[in-house]
């Protein structure tokens, strides 16, 4: 599999690290909590050559450098925007997995002008929209971390215990492109994923059958349709 040089892209208050790799229509790509870029190694390499992507780190994930108190679903996608600010780029389509799904909400909600078309993979705007049995685990995890001192790890899983930031009449303003996408046995119930596609404007729906929340990102119906959707 080809190596993909990290790279950094300083912002007001991070340096936001990315890999970067062919040319054609920009693709951003986002991943999940306590994720990094790699996730999308193949996306770049492989499945989305055609296009120009950007696999980005979220601040506190990966190799991106920042100083927080803590972090925000609205916050991420305020440094996305950054970032296409300083690489020079005025049009980009994005695949967000999980959080990064939520993220991608945000990005159709604050600049329909930048982000034409968008997929979420596995979103869930709000933490009830978890199933009951995942929030148990990751309630455990977010105790461990705190106990072990493990801040930024222990950030990280608080912010899959809180609401996004958004609201149904949000999700209903949006105007860009977007299709959700979710697993036959996904950590998002089923009914919460149906409510995202129904409030925003438009949306394309597609459920995966034979995968998880885990595996949905490498099953080809899951690729396929991703591509005839973005038109990569």
């Amino acid at each position: 599999m080809r190596k993909l040089e990290t790279k950094f892209q300083k912002l007001a208050d991070i340096e936001v690290a990315y890999t970067e790799c062919g040319e054609g229509p920009v693709l951003i790509l986002l991943h999940g909590n306590s994720g990094s870029k790699r996730v999308f190694r193949e996306y770049q390499t492989r499945h989305f050559a055609a296009c120009h992507t950007y696999a980005l780190d979220s601040r506190g994930h990966g190799q991106s450098v920042s100083t927080d108190e803590c972090y925000s679903i609205e916050r991420y996608s305020e440094d996305v925007i950054a970032f296409c600010g300083a690489r020079g780029i005025a049009k980009a389509r994005v695949i967000g997995y999980s959080d990064g799904g939520n993220i991608a909400l945000y990005l159709a909600l604050k600049a329909p002008e930048l982000f034409d078309r968008l997929v979420a993979v596995s979103p869930n705007y709000l933490v009830s929209g978890t199933v009951e049995g995942s929030l148990r685990l990751i309630r455990a995890f977010h105790r461990v971390f705190r106990a072990l001192g493990m801040r930024r790890s222990a950030m990280r899983f608080e912010l899959m215990l809180k609401d996004s930031g958004l609201t149904r009449e949000d999700l209903r303003a949006i105007r860009s492109g977007v299709a959700v996408l979710y697993a036959a046995d996904d950590m998002i119930k089923e009914e919460h994923i149906l409510d995202i596609a129904e409030s925003v404007p438009g949306a394309s729906l597609r459920k995966i059958d034979a995968c998880t929340h885990l595996s949905i990102l490498r099953k080809p119906a899951a690729i396929e349709f991703m591509k005839d959707y973005l038109g990569a």
